[in-house]
């Protein structure tokens, strides 16, 4: 069995994304096109890390169902190592859905009761083949929170670098558990930074800078086509305009900023790099073309 050099720990689904090439107001009924992909924070961002050419594994629950066989073969082709799923849990494979026009992401519901519910049966490989696992960890908040604050706690993953994504606004405080446990590097977008912060801010900065104030070690912020941010206790705070480009498609940038900048690191590049080559990397998903 290959053994892998990062963990994404989290959803791992199918992604139906609705997208129109024009804006929508509510209750419309436009033509548009409809993809099925392989998707879940925790898979956007292993099949990303992948293309940086790093061998990520997936921990999460893939049922036994036509979905989750041609998912975990699409997986498998990506370059994405998928011998570590929870497959036996009796859970059909979960589903995320969204509507997007030519203005972003309109609305969307991740349907992931089958990970939720499978707890910690997707952790079991941590006492097997993954036993002492020092390397990256990638989580997502499609995670419930007594699971994350057990990752949080958890004596298996104690010496693991903790890499910490929300999955949406809506999940941002479910992180609370890890927040209170300064552990981990977060990667949110403003709307989730200003959650945690517990106030509005008025740019990635600001908000970057609130979240470690509440106890982050380290937080990365980005902001659309605005600046993003990094903020760090004893450091100075970075920031970076994207560069601009026509929206093609808003689902997975995040997942792309993640893996790009992780894989930088994984480099040894500086930290004005590290954001430099992320902020690239989900400014070209965005404007629809693959990286790298």
């Amino acid at each position: 069995m290959t053994q892998p050099d990062i963990l994404c720990i989290g959803a791992m689904l199918w992604d139906v994304i609705g997208r129109a090439p024009r804006r929508m107001a509510p209750g419309a009924d436009v033509p548009g096109r409809i993809r099925h992909i392989p998707g879940g924070v925790a898979l956007n961002v292993a099949v990303a890390l992948a293309r940086w050419g790093l061998r990520p594994a997936v921990l999460s629950a893939v049922g036994r169902d036509p979905e989750g066989e041609a998912l975990v073969a699409e997986a498998g082709r990506l370059g994405v190592l998928t011998a570590h799923l929870a497959r036996d849990t009796g859970l059909p494979t979960d589903t995320y859905m969204g509507i997007e026009d030519s203005e972003g992401l309109i609305a969307a519901i991740a349907d992931v009761h089958s990970l939720e519910d499978a707890g910690t049966a997707i952790l079991a490989p941590l006492d097997g083949s993954l036993a002492g696992w020092t390397a990256p960890v990638v989580l997502d908040g499609n995670l419930t929170v007594d699971l994350l604050d057990a990752i949080a706690r958890d004596p298996r993953l104690a010496r693991a670098d903790l890499r910490v994504v929300p999955a949406s606004p809506g999940k941002a405080e479910r992180l609370e558990p890890l927040l209170a446990a300064r552990r981990g590097c977060f990667y949110l977008n403003r709307l989730e930074a200003e959650i945690l912060a517990g106030r509005a801010c008025p740019d990635a900065a600001t908000a970057a800078e609130a979240v470690v104030a509440r106890g982050a070690a380290r937080v990365l912020v980005t902001d659309g086509p605005r600046p993003a941010a990094e903020a760090m206790v004893g450091a100075p705070t970075l920031t970076l305009a994207p560069p601009s480009v026509t929206v093609a498609r808003v689902t997975g940038a995040g997942d792309c900023f993640l893996a790009a900048h992780l894989a930088a690191e994984l480099n040894r590049q500086p930290r004005d790099a590290a954001l430099r080559q992320a902020v690239e990397a989900a400014a070209a998903h965005v404007s629809g073309k693959d990286v790298p």
